[in-house]
């Protein structure tokens, strides 16, 4: 029957061809270029249009859109329709505006809200679920409304709602294969046969590349990167000239840290004009990633810019080495082959290695055994602990492997959360603002229904409140029951057990009566300080003003009563931070040291209050303390910051920690100092003490390299020379 499709078009001559005609042999997967070509020979712009579009001539389909649009009187499909080829082209921005003037024009285009939840979607923005109950209000027949909120469901791993959907869009429509592809993927994510409905999409069109896509997408978003490159693989080669599936491809073989083949497919998208933001960027820095250098050992790979690479390997590579060793106890398993970390100076560098992946503000990502993320100096000092972000990235690497890719987001984020706390109590998660006021506002979700707080958000900031909550479930699971029951959960999901059933096999408990003892752990914890929050943030308020005006007795009476009211706050104009600089005005040292040791204690990142309370500690005759705060600023920002490392080494050669002072006057030559005699020569003493005789002769060399007339670097050369 199908065949027959494309010859009644053209059976007659006098038959007048409608995009409607074209676009439905697209999607049977017939050839359609004869169509689309008598459309541009139309008298009309708007049909010029999409015969361009159709043919893949952007520009024209673009210009004749505008022409077709240009009059005040013209449909306002036509702007829809335009929006939808901006959107097809990389341009969401200048499409959603289209759409929003369409629906000026006609309130009740539903094919405009659909555009704009289209568009929401693709971005994780906005609320495209309620753009698509809108286009469904106006036409309650609009199948696709239901296959795109199928999808997003799937994305929020609702599964229930994902097939709902799905089904509600067949029942409209029986060739809608997006929601066949929504039913294939469930499929695929249960661990099921898909066939049936891969049969089913074959049906309609031998060649839907696009069916294959959006399966890869879903595997994805579920962890299971082998498994989505391999159905973008086939994407591929059901539809080859499907650019945008080749992009795809290109990129997810970038996250499996495979060599050439993202390479090659990234390319052959971009010569055929398939030039979206992940294409360009991705073969960008691919080009960049060219000229990073590789650090390796037995168990790990380091890809650094080489700006950065001697500074931060050595901490990089320790620490890497006490996560494997801590992991591989605690999770009783190896990871088999390295461990690869990249990082990135440039955060829009990491932005694109990660390009599509839901989430806000993230600092890594994990792919597999490969991670990519920030380097120190890719954010602002105190926005970021590297050492806290490769603990959580790490967790990741275990628990996905652990259970086979077959773990809720919230369980992985949440453990990785509670692992940042483990190592360090200064690392667990904050309560910021909008996580206290998530909890007053009684917005956390039921613990089998977290996963949906991830993606599409329904309200802002609430991906930062579900990577808390998740958190701070698994503190609670390890508080009440034991450590070990959080390993009993991994084991559960291994053994293909949702959240519902891991938490009954595991800690004997439904959902619903885990969320009310949770959620009462929560309000005694947080209660008191969420219905305070209005009455912490006045206070805070005035402590500001008191502060800008000088008024320093009255911030030293009212700051500890803030502090009180809201301990865990220690972002910008905290009341730590302005406590401290009042005690310092009035000479207060042993005070202005206090206020600034709790500001620590309670997670503050900011290098310079660290180093300001180092420096304080060391005056005191607490060079311990100082070397301990030190220490903590490595974690933070240890790039670009001589005097750091010049700082911490010196105090550790006081306190005859020789190896980690040759570390830190490493580091300082590392940044490239303009006294790089001075730097060299003291990580010779450094070396020497350590009794690293070789090291300290090649140090002190290159002391005199850069000051043939440097005395004291001439002095130990003798020394080492004499001693042989």
């Amino acid at each position: 029957m199908k065949p027959l499709l494309a010859f009644a078009l053209f059976a007659s001559a006098a038959h007048a061809v409608t995009p409607a005609d074209c676009w439905k042999l697209v999607h049977h997967g017939q050839s359609a270029r004869a169509c689309f070509t008598r459309l541009t020979q139309s008298s009309s712009a708007y049909e010029r249009a999409e015969g361009a579009w159709g043919l893949e001539d952007w520009q024209n389909a673009n210009e004749n859109f505008r022409d077709a649009a240009a009059s005040a009187n013209s449909p306002a499909m036509y702007k829809v329709r335009w929006g939808m080829l901006l959107h097809e082209r990389f341009n969401n921005a200048e499409a959603a505006d289209l759409f929003r003037e369409a629906l000026q024009k006609e309130p009740n285009n539903a094919q405009a809200y659909l555009g704009l939840a289209t568009v929401e979607a693709e971005d994780y923005s906005g609320n495209p679920n309620a753009s698509i109950a809108k286009a469904l209000e106006h036409d309650p027949k609009l199948a696709a409304a239901h296959e795109l909120a199928a999808k997003i469901a799937l994305d929020n791993d609702n599964r229930e709602l994902a097939e709902k959907e799905a089904d509600a869009a067949l029942a409209l429509d029986s060739e809608a294969t997006s929601a066949m592809a929504a039913h294939a993927a469930l499929e695929l994510i249960a661990d099921r046969s898909a066939d049936a409905w891969i049969a089913k999409i074959t049906a309609v069109n031998p060649h839907d590349g696009d069916a294959y896509m959006q399966m890869a997408h879903h595997l994805e978003l579920h962890y299971r990167f082998n498994d989505a490159a391999a159905y973008y693989r086939r994407a591929t080669e059901k539809q080859p000239e499907l650019w945008a599936a080749h992009s795809a491809l290109g990129v997810e073989e970038m996250r499996l840290g495979r060599a050439e083949e993202p390479q090659k497919e990234l390319e052959l998208a971009y010569n055929n004009s398939y030039r979206a933001p992940a294409t360009v960027n991705s073969l960008r820095l691919l080009d960049s990633l060219a000229k990073f250098k590789t650090v390796k050992d037995a168990s790990t790979v380091l890809i650094l810019d080489p700006k950065e690479s001697d500074l931060l390997a050595p901490y990089v590579q320790a620490e890497l080495h006490t996560i494997l060793a801590t992991y591989s106890k605690k999770y009783a398993m190896q990871l088999q082959g390295s461990v690869q970390v990249e990082m990135y100076p440039n955060h829009e560098d990491f932005a694109v290695r990660t390009m599509g992946m839901p989430g806000l503000g993230a600092l890594g990502v994990t792919f597999g055994q490969v991670i990519a993320m920030d380097s120190p100096s890719g954010r602002k000092p105190g926005e970021f602990n590297w050492g806290a972000t490769l603990w959580h990235e790490m967790s990741h690497a275990y628990i996905i492997t652990a259970t086979n890719q077959r773990v809720p987001r919230w369980f992985t984020e949440g453990l990785a959360v509670h692992e940042e706390g483990q190592r360090s109590v200064e690392w667990g998660d904050r309560v910021t603002p909008d996580i206290l006021l998530a909890i007053r506002d009684k917005k956390l979700m039921p613990v089998d229904k977290l996963d949906r707080g991830f993606v599409h958000q329904e309200y802002p900031r609430q991906v930062l409140v579900s990577y808390f909550q998740a958190g701070a479930i698994c503190d609670y699971i390890s508080n009440t029951a034991g450590e070990a029951k959080l390993l009993e959960m991994v084991h559960a999901y291994a053994a293909g057990q949702d959240t519902k059933q891991a938490l009954q096999s595991v800690l004997h408990l439904s959902p619903e009566a885990f969320d009310t003892q949770f959620l009462a752990s929560i309000d005694k914890q947080y209660g008191k300080k969420a219905q305070g929050f209005d009455a912490w943030r006045a206070k805070l308020k005035a402590l500001v003003a008191a502060s800008e005006a000088k008024q320093y007795d009255d911030v030293i009476a009212n700051a500890p009563a803030a502090i009180a009211l809201y301990p865990e706050y220690i972002g910008e104009a905290n009341a730590y931070e302005l406590l401290a600089d009042a005690q310092h005005v009035k000479s207060n040292v042993a005070e202005e040291a206090k206020a600034l040791n709790a500001y620590m204690h309670a997670g503050g990142q900011q290098p310079e209050l660290l180093k300001r309370l180092a420096v304080l500690q060391e005056k005191a005759g607490d060079a311990r303390a100082a070397i301990a705060t030190l220490t903590r600023v490595l974690y933070i920002y240890p790039v670009r910051d001589t005097e750091l490392h010049k700082h911490l080494g010196s105090l550790l050669i006081a306190a005859k920690q020789y190896d980690g002072a040759a570390r830190e006057y490493a580091a300082a030559v590392a940044t490239r100092p303009l006294d790089m005699a001075g730097a060299q020569y003291d990580l010779a003493t450094a070396y020497m003490a350590a009794g690293q005789r070789d090291k300290a002769q090649e140090a002190v060399l290159l002391a005199l390299e850069a000051a043939p007339d440097f005395r004291p670097a001439q002095k130990l050369l003798l020394e080492l020379q004499q001693t042989k």
